[in-house]
């Protein structure tokens, strides 16, 4: 059964391949409509409980992945369940290490680094992407630590 999210859905980034991530700030309330079945939350401390399953990346707010090896799995793991799943990715704000990892499931997908900051900002949040060193993080992704491209 292909449960993905509906093309309008608040936050939504659709990849190149027509997968749909949906992006968002925790501390923002949860958006109406059907709940995500799988969630990445990228906080410094291991976030609330939530009714789906989820997975926790330790990302503290302004900077990197603390495991770079453990972020790359998790965001393969993303756009794996994208195709036929609604998953979401989501930090404090939904914007600097949100997008940051939209930014890196779009270069998983097929976007080259150097063009994923501003797809993801033309497609997702026009402020996604806070820092220099999340840019740079997109822009080495894809040969950064012996990250391998989504097999599609």
């Amino acid at each position: 059964m292909n449960a993905t999210w509906e093309p309008g859905t608040p936050g939504l980034l659709e990849l190149p391949s027509g997968r749909f991530v949906r992006g968002r700030g925790l501390r923002r309330a949860l958006p109406g409509g059907p709940l995500p079945q799988f969630g990445l939350y990228l906080l410094g401390r291991r976030p609330a409980p939530v009714d789906w399953e989820s997975r926790w990346l330790r990302w503290p707010d302004f900077r990197l992945p603390s495991d770079r090896t453990d972020a790359a799995d998790a965001l393969r793991t993303v756009l794996a369940r994208a195709g036929d799943e609604r998953v979401e990715v989501a930090c404090g704000g939904g914007r600097g290490r949100t997008g940051t990892a939209l930014a890196c499931i779009a270069v998983l997908d097929g976007v080259p680094g150097g063009e994923a900051v501003a797809y993801v900002r033309e497609h997702y949040d026009a402020h996604a992407v806070e820092t220099p060193w999340q840019r740079r993080f997109v822009s080495r992704f894809e040969r950064f630590g012996g990250f391998e491209r989504f097999e599609r």
